[in-house]
């Protein structure tokens, strides 16, 4: 511990993303890349972009972006709020609006980082224990507390809660802000964004990582009531007036505009989902219902950490979490076809 740190920084337990490992050979299904390339629309806007754009500093709100994610929604530009990719957004969601005397709470299985944060800025959070069948049930969050948020589908297990759950965490929590963390909504799910008209309280939060193939953008967003972003902007404005580069504001308007590709790229990842759920359970695997891009495994004769490294020893990159619950399961990227065939190859000989 150096003697220079803030007493705050030996306190924290830091997040631990997935390993972006440099090997020659390499099937990489750990961190919920999507398995195919942006919209070509999207690197000519790239490729469009002048150097005397890049010598001046971007547009501070993104305000052509705001717009175009309005629209899309049907919501006004003071509802969106955008941030350097979702975990940003998310930080400044924590910092602005779940410190409460209340506790904050969210699924003892879930996105690690809410801890993270937690702790980082002082939130008072409660784990709320998942169903046995690892779903989320509305009545375990009770009137009375301070904030909530939810993945959507839930990660790491990649299980829905249908719009009408939503609307019952909704209903149940007037006071609190309920956030709902929709990274992989668009994979097969109904978005909460529907219900911001009609309640305060709800803040969506999204991503062009994951459906939109632009993880190494960094471009997130949030939508709800204009209080609820006013809070948020003061806090961004507060930490960073730029957060989103010209690059980046750009190449996401085209990701927006073209709604075809959009369709169809991820058409494609959902038909490799399910065939990959079979063949897996076909194997003996047990897989949760998954309506993200990404499914949860695991083998009733062979531990998960023993599949896990036998796969990285052959260049086969999954992710294992040593953690209660779940430290029996791989979580799997849905790749392309050929990856995914890969993968169950090398299983085949793990488990013969």
């Amino acid at each position: 511990m150096s003697r220079f740190w803030s007493d705050i920084v030996g306190q924290l337990t830091p997040y631990v993303p997935g390993e972006q490992p440099r090997l020659n050979r390499l099937v990489k299904l750990n961190t919920n890349e999507h398995p195919y390339p942006p919209s070509p629309a999207v690197l000519q806007a790239i490729a469009a972009v002048s150097g005397d754009e890049l010598r001046r500093y971007p547009d501070p709100e993104s305000s052509d972006l705001k717009r175009a994610f309005a629209q899309r929604h049907g919501l006004q530009p003071g509802q969106v709020f955008l941030g350097n990719g979702s975990d940003e957004v998310l930080a400044h969601v924590f910092q602005a609006l779940l410190r409460h005397e209340a506790p904050l709470l969210f699924p003892d299985v879930t996105y690690s980082f809410y801890p993270v944060w937690s702790e980082l800025y002082g939130v008072n959070c409660r784990a709320v224990p998942l169903a046995t069948d690892y779903s989320v049930d509305p009545g375990d969050y009770s009137a009375g507390s301070g904030a909530i948020i939810l993945p959507n589908p839930n990660a790491p297990t990649g299980m829905l809660l249908p719009l009408e759950g939503i609307r019952q965490l909704l209903v149940r929590n007037p006071d609190a802000v309920v956030v709902i963390d929709e990274a992989y909504i668009d994979f097969g799910g109904q978005s909460a964004v529907r219900l911001i008209p009609e309640f305060d309280n709800l803040l969506v939060v999204q991503t062009l990582s994951k459906s939109r193939s632009l993880a190494g953008l960094r471009v997130g967003v949030a939508m709800g009531s204009a209080q609820l972003v006013e809070g948020l902007e003061r806090v961004k404005n507060s930490f960073n007036s730029y957060p989103l580069d010209i690059l980046a504001q750009r190449a996401a308007l085209a990701a927006l505009e073209d709604e075809a590709y959009f369709q169809e790229a991820n058409q494609r990842v959902i038909a490799s989902r399910e065939r990959l759920v079979a063949a897996l359970q076909g194997m003996g695997f047990s897989v949760l219902p998954s309506a993200a891009n990404f499914v949860m495994a695991s083998h009733q004769r062979k531990e998960a950490s023993e599949l896990f490294a036998a796969l990285r020893e052959r260049g086969i990159i999954v992710r294992y979490f040593h953690q209660p619950r779940i430290d029996n399961y791989l979580r799997i990227t849905v790749g392309t076809d050929a990856q995914c065939d890969e993968l169950l190859a090398a299983l085949a000989e793990l488990l013969a």
